[in-house]
């Protein structure tokens, strides 16, 4: 019986990337003297369980995952480019810091372009809610575009850039070198940016529902909706990846794509190392030629 495909995705950090496999997460980084600091580490049973599987379930479980696994490859990432000792993260840091960056990623784009709207004292729901998104869009786009400005963040869009191209490359079914690798999109279907547009689409139709009530009632829902919108909206990019060859499903996804010019750069061939050193971490220790116990901390 032929295994089912498995999907790999992963996130840019400083100076490296970090790539998701079935059973294992591996972060490669750039050291500043020229070398790889590579860690590989397995992944909690949530991620990997039936949660994880499950239609509807699973976006809620993804952007968890996301946030907590991408704060754990930032701080690692962080470390080594600095050359620092690295220190174990307690499980309450590790909230504090997933709490902080929600509460400004709501703020920002979910209560903030409400107040915004609300100036315009439309009476119809509908109308209220486009607005709203369209706002939310805006703001999101510009946020992108002050990002690019930001020299280190920069370098740090290349390396998604780089993670992309090794994945589309590993997908296109060609060996994961470095002469191969080169020269694939830097645009993923399945990006956090796309799920990000997908997220601002799926909300103006979710908050459309509400209707109009209190400010205060608004507030709320922009709050306790939000694993509701991201439950929808990872359906939507999970349906997409899966059924690039149809021209409505790229016609949907194509503004997503757009979307990552703002957070891709092309890689250089270093970063391309790189990206390429975390997948062939994650598949090498998934294929049982490594236990990720053994690896975490490598490097190379």
């Amino acid at each position: 019986m032929a295994t089912k495909r498995f999907y790999y995705g992963g996130q840019a950090v400083v100076e490296g990337v970090m790539m998701r496999g079935r059973q294992t997460m591996a972060t490669a980084v750039r050291r500043p003297g020229g070398g790889l600091a590579i860690d590989a580490q397995p992944l909690p049973a949530i991620y990997t369980g039936w949660a994880r599987k499950a239609p509807v379930i699973r976006g809620v479980i993804v952007l968890i995952e996301s946030l907590v696994l991408g704060i754990k490859a930032l701080l690692y990432s962080t470390n080594i480019s600095l050359e620092e000792e690295q220190e174990e993260v307690s499980g309450g840091q590790l909230g504090l810091m997933m709490a902080a960056a929600l509460a400004f990623s709501v703020a920002l784009f979910f209560i903030l372009p409400l107040f915004l709207t609300r100036l315009f004292h439309f009476d119809s729901s509908l109308v209220f809610n486009l607005v709203d998104g369209v706002i939310r869009v805006a703001i999101l786009v510009a946020y992108l575009k002050l990002m690019i400005l930001v020299p280190d963040i920069k370098r740090t869009f290349a390396y998604h850039g780089a993670e992309h191209a090794t994945v589309n490359a590993y997908e296109s079914g060609v060996p994961i070198e470095l002469e191969e690798v080169r020269g694939h999109s830097k645009e993923h279907v399945r990006c956090g940016t796309s799920f990000m547009f997908v997220v601002m689409v799926i909300s103006i139709l979710v908050f459309s529902l509400v209707g109009l009530r209190s400010v205060w009632l608004m507030v709320l829902s922009r709050v306790i909706l939000i694993p509701v919108i991201a439950s929808l909206s990872y359906e939507v990019i999970y349906f997409g990846g899966r059924h690039t060859g149809n021209a409505l499903v790229r016609a949907i996804l194509a503004p997503g794509l757009w979307l990552q010019s703002l957070t891709t750069r092309e890689p250089d061939d270093s970063q391309l190392e790189v990206a390429i050193a975390a997948l062939r971490k994650v598949v090498e220790v998934e294929e049982g030629k490594i236990e990720p116990a053994e690896e975490a901390g490598a490097s190379s």
